[in-house]
């Protein structure tokens, strides 16, 4: 092709428009400063597990093309609490962002660039053209071979300007705890703390990337676990190193007596289990070998394990991949931990003395299906809490839904949901709980009536659902994102029992009474607030665009390496072209009697490193990397709408 027929067939960037500008020094940006630089917009939101994984997959890139890169998170947020400029401040801080964020709360940029997820990136060259548009996670190799190339084309021809970013640090927080995660009782006898208080608390302190120990007081520090310096290390307590820490459990005494620790820990950006022993401080791994988990185990298939759903994943549970662990909680039917494995949608067990890692729910596709474990959806699972009768309460943060694993006497486990209706439906409605809404909650506990209290993260609020009149009312509001909530059964006897609550943005764990008459609020039901794609009855063409990355080739070695899966809300929208099929091109066939719906779409696409051999095949053992996106697009059936729906995994411009 030639230079001018190629320059015609570049699109420009669109400018860069929203209500503020974080990590700037108050100065706000526009495409013409960062002319000569490589631009790499990151569609983002806080709530978005993959999101943050992305954060995470971008830092060696940012800090090694420092001179050439700046990478501009675009904040256009799924919930309502994310379009509060106080909370994304918040969030930046929380996930020590350090390059510039645009607030784009009414979605204007989002909208220009045509995002239909998070994450979304686009790149940007020194021109100001777009050349690369990426879906989801996992896209840190091919950016790592692309940005070189652009480096070398603009070198080239001059168009390259080295030199530092905009990029400036805000005024850190400070003080004991920063943004805790989830906190665990220690019962006397098993932590630091004695006295009259008879315990002590065990507070995952997740921004200073360690453990506290708490008196009940929630000021006096008994210990800490970790050197408060991010990393992974095992080691004694000063030693040790976490990343951003979450879920705790302690286990049983006959359990830690056998295996030598006493309490779990869910590390979430190691995506690791990792053990504490109380008695000496040590801090040991238990499962995960720290690569992020990107397939999904579901009936009758296998998984890169090759272990089939409910089964052991791995001999060694230090060979697991695991992804972003969040919570844990100790199951008395399963004789295991339970774990919110949030980055893939399931929930995992943990045997503790055999050391097996099992998924028990979920087949790893995002949203809310009820039914057997094998067939259930869930989305970014963060909280965990144990019944009386053994089941399992789960608060699953993207549906905004408070969910229920009900085991059997056989082991066999069955999905249901108490709270929620789908993957962009919140609020904040108490009522039936048909009809009641929450948004984003992050924590779960059982409290002694039976009755289960959720700690309704973007709410700011602690609601409870009672499953004997099958109603949601609310305990307590004007909380700091609560992240967890636990019942204090140190109570005097007769005494009323205290609910203490993790309120991460305010730093603290606070006591919370329980009232005795719960509030009934009814500040409406929302849904997400995106752009719907308006689409005409009949037939739909899909195109997934997939280009690997320079050095890598299609895995076709067993066959088509790329796959949709695609369904509808509500499934009578969906006539024809659902299911399961190899492929990135798909004919559906809509309703022309429904008015609008969801589009259930996820995208798969395998690669390998080269080079390739002399015959072109893939070396025995190449590195090979998933590609992988679930979108959900919102679309409105009328006669003129489009006959064509176009989807970047990973398309190139």
């Amino acid at each position: 092709m030639s230079e001018t027929v190629r320059t015609h067939l570049r699109v420009r960037a669109s400018e860069l428009v929203g209500r503020n500008w974080l990590n700037t020094g108050g100065k706000p940006l526009d495409l013409e400063s960062l002319r000569g630089k490589i631009v790499l917009l990151d569609f983002w939101t806080f709530c978005c597990i993959n999101c943050l994984h992305v954060l995470d997959e971008l830092r060696p890139l940012e800090q090694q093309y420092s001179d050439v890169l700046v990478t501009v998170g675009v904040h256009s947020p799924k919930f309502e609490h994310e379009a509060d400029p106080v909370a994304l401040a918040a969030a930046v801080e929380r996930y020590e962002i350090r390059h510039p964020v645009l607030d784009d709360p009414e979605l204007d940029t989002w909208k220009a660039y045509t995002a239909r997820a998070w994450p979304t990136l686009v790149v940007i060259d020194p021109e100001g053209y777009i050349v690369a548009h990426l879906s989801g996670e996992g896209h840190a190799d091919g950016l790592a071979v692309l940005v070189p190339e652009l480096i070398a084309e603009h070198e080239a021809k001059g168009t390259l300007h080295r030199g530092s970013g905009p990029y400036v640090a805000p005024e850190p927080t400070s003080g004991t705890l920063r943004f805790p995660g989830k906190a665990l009782y220690l019962p006397a006898g098993r932590g630091i703390g004695t006295g009259p208080e008879a315990g002590s608390w065990l507070v995952t302190d997740t921004g200073h990337h360690r453990l506290v120990e708490l008196s009940t007081d929630f000021q006096t520090v008994l210990g800490t676990y970790g050197s408060g310096e991010k990393g992974y290390a095992d080691g004694y307590a000063a030693t040790a190193r976490f990343n951003e820490p979450q879920g705790l459990v302690l286990l049983p005494s006959d359990a830690a007596a056998e295996t030598g620790y006493d309490v779990v820990i869910a590390d979430s950006v190691n995506h690791r289990l990792r053990g504490l022993s109380l008695a000496d401080g040590t801090v040991s791994t238990l499962a995960g070998n720290g690569i992020q988990r990107l397939l999904e185990t579901g009936p009758a298939r296998v998984d890169e394990e090759g272990a089939a759903f409910g089964a052991r994943l791995e001999a060694d549970p230090l060979a697991v991949s695991l992804s972003s662990p969040w919570d844990v909680v100790w199951s008395s039917r399963l004789n295991a931990v339970v774990v919110a494995m949030a980055g893939v949608h399931q929930i995992f067990s943990f045997d503790p003395v055999s050391g097996a890692v099992s998924v028990i729910a979920g087949n790893g596709l995002e949203g809310l299906l009820d039914g057997p474990a094998a067939e259930a959806w869930f989305a970014q699972s963060s909280g965990l809490a144990e019944d009386a009768d053994g089941n399992i309460w789960v608060a699953d943060s993207e549906t905004s839904a408070l969910r229920k694993l009900v085991i059997g006497d056989g082991g066999g486990i069955t999905v249901e949901s108490a709270v929620g209706k789908g993957l962009f439906d919140f609020g904040f409605r108490d009522g039936p709980a048909a009809e009641a809404r929450l948004q984003h909650p992050l924590g779960v506990t059982v409290l002694p009536d039976g009755s289960v209290a959720v700690a309704d993260t973007y709410n700011g609020a602690v609601r409870r659902y009672d499953p004997a009149s099958g109603t949601v009312s609310t305990l307590a509001r004007g909380l700091s994102e609560p992240s967890d909530v636990i019942v204090d059964h140190t109570r005097a006897a007769g005494s009323e029992p205290l609910l203490v609550v993790v309120e991460a943005n305010k730093h603290q764990l606070v006591y919370v009474p329980i009232p005795k008459e719960a509030q009934q609020v009814d500040e409406g039901a929302a849904q997400t607030h995106r752009p719907k794609s308006p689409v005409a009855p009949g037939l739909l063409e899909l195109t997934v665009r997939f280009t690997a990355p320079t050095g890598q080739k299609l895995d076709d070695r067993w066959g088509d390496p790329t796959q949709l899966k695609i369904s509808s809300t509500p499934p009578e929208l969906l006539l024809a072209g659902g299911g399961t099929s190899v492929g990135l091109l798909r004919t559906l066939e809509l309703a022309s009697d429904i008015p609008e719906g969801v589009l259930h779409i996820t995208a798969r696409a395998a690669a390998c490193d080269g080079p390739e051999d002399a015959a072109g095949e893939i070396p025995d053992h190449a590195a090979c990397h998933l590609y992988q996106q679930d979108w959900g697009i919102p679309v409105l059936l009328q006669s003129d709408g489009d006959t064509e729906l176009v989807l970047d995994l990973r398309g190139m411009d």
